[in-house]
């Protein structure tokens, strides 16, 4: 079934307003599709069922929310996340997030929600360390890990470390000092290593007793060994100092089931020189998309060190676009085969981020009943005060219902711009193509409507989608 506009558009007919239940774009026609039960080899996580009985046989209505996403508003706020069973823990022992390149303020804004949803962890972004405030992502000079960070960064974030402190949260303090620099670390250098221990010597100096070294999407000093290295003398420092202090390693190669012809002798030079008690961070399966418990036991038999899950959602690595939707594709078992759950965010739009951050809540407190249909709903329910902001940020979400559900693992996805470029590729879509730019302009009206102060980053997202749209609508539809 081809992805739908979601039920919440309404077109003028002779001045009348209707209602459509669903529009689909290729015949305006919505069809369900009952099936036999049978066993399916879809993520159960993006499974609804309804069940009857026709003519004395079971049958299943299946419906797949990465293909046909809704949203169904709760009647009740409920609980959130999931209550566990009598008895139980928690399906991940450390559940938290970590910024994109966010601010000093960004953080601080989000730590009171974190502790109200029962998340106990967060990382700085290592991007926030670099010099962002002056120098594009990318640029050589952004990084100068071998100098001291400027008072006033140094203040904003030891604000952040108090706050995670009383709100119970641990705070993990990272960097990468090999990405997107004119001079990596040497790994034979004392020198650079007493360099980049001086940062860390900062944040434990705080009370923090958790630190990462990531070394991903790095160009120079892919080297297992020399990597370990360093990681480990700063470690040892780190204990030395603090028994209780906690570290976590991103290595270069960090996704899949450490099988790959590179992959498999860097992780097997990680298990053999790597401290034991480093943790390791595996971003899945894949760097984006779906996360298999037998992916993570792969992964870790070969680099025989724990884990941390960096769960790439819902990321969008500050290009134009909202991933808003639940987190799913997830196994709910996951969480026995890895210890933490961290999950990435949105780069601006931090406030609308909370959306889905509590569906990654409710999944990592909870996995073996998360419930993506659920949990989206009850997100909203807790994040709306009246039921007409719920019904916009419920709009949103299905406007942006982002790259899992869209079923393309891309942070740069952009679902309304895709969903318009299917729309005006049906024939005679003229019409259609024009309501839809004329809905979301709509709902970029009620934004500013009922949330005149808030999502201001998230506003300017619709703002620039409305007119790549209608550039797009002008290329296409010249004379009409």
């Amino acid at each position: 079934m081809s992805q739908m506009l979601s039920s919440r558009i309404s077109i003028s007919n002779n001045g009348k307003s209707l209602r459509m239940k669903e529009i689909l774009f290729q015949s305006i026609i919505l069809l369900a599709i009952v099936l036999p039960c049978a066993s399916s080899d879809q993520n159960p996580q993006a499974l609804l069922y309804l069940s009857g009985t026709i003519a004395g046989e079971k049958y299943v209505l299946r419906h797949d929310i990465r293909k046909d996403f809704r949203i169904t508003l709760p009647e009740t706020l409920e609980p959130f996340p999931q209550p566990l069973p009598t008895a139980k823990e928690p399906g991940f022992k450390f559940r938290g997030i970590k910024g994109w390149m966010w601010k000093p303020d960004q953080y601080l804004s989000e730590i009171p929600v974190m502790a109200k949803y029962k998340m106990n962890f967060l990382m700085n972004c290592y991007g926030s360390m670099c010099d962002v405030e002056n120098f594009p992502w990318g640029d050589s000079q952004v990084n100068r890990w071998w100098e001291d960070l400027p008072e006033s960064k140094k203040k904003g974030y030891e604000e952040v470390v108090r706050s995670c402190r009383k709100h119970d949260i641990q705070f993990c303090f990272s960097m990468n000092p090999n990405i997107c620099t004119k001079r990596i670390v040497n790994y034979d250098s004392p020198e650079d290593v007493d360099t980049l221990w001086k940062h860390y010597s900062w944040m434990q100096g705080l009370g923090v007793k958790w630190f990462n070294i990531s070394l991903d999407d790095i160009t120079e000093g892919i080297n297992a060994s020399g990597q370990a290295k360093v990681v480990n003398e700063i470690f040892r420092r780190l204990k030395k100092q603090d028994p209780d202090a906690e570290m976590i390693f991103c290595p270069t190669y960090y996704w899949g089931d450490g099988t790959g012809k590179e992959q498999k002798p860097y992780l097997e030079t990680l298990a053999l020189e790597l401290d034991k008690d480093i943790y390791l961070f595996w971003t899945g399966d894949s760097v984006v998309g779906q996360i298999t418990r037998k992916g993570a036991e792969s992964f870790r038999s070969i680099a025989k060190h724990r884990m941390f899950l960096w769960d790439n959602y819902p990321v969008n690595d500050a290009q134009p676009t909202m991933h808003l939707g639940p987190v799913t594709s997830r196994d709910p078992d996951l969480c026995e085969a890895i210890d933490g759950y961290m999950s990435n965010s949105m780069c601006q739009q931090n406030e609308a981020n909370r959306i889905p951050m509590l569906t990654c809540a409710d999944y990592a407190y909870n996995p073996y009943d998360y419930d993506p249909a659920r949990s989206i709903g009850q997100a909203i329910m807790h994040l709306a005060d009246t039921q007409e902001e719920r019904e916009l940020l419920r709009d949103l979400v299905e406007a942006y219902p982002g790259m899992i559900i869209w079923g393309k693992p891309h942070t740069g996805l952009n679902p309304v711009r895709e969903q318009y470029l299917r729309i005006s590729s049906y024939p005679h879509s003229h019409y259609i193509a024009r309501e839809y730019i004329a809905y979301i302009e709509r709902l970029a009206a009620r934004m500013d409507k009922i949330f005149p102060t808030r999502y201001k980053a998230e506003k300017q997202t619709v703002r620039d989608d409305i007119k790549v749209l209608k550039d797009m609508f002008s290329a296409k539809y010249k004379d009409s």
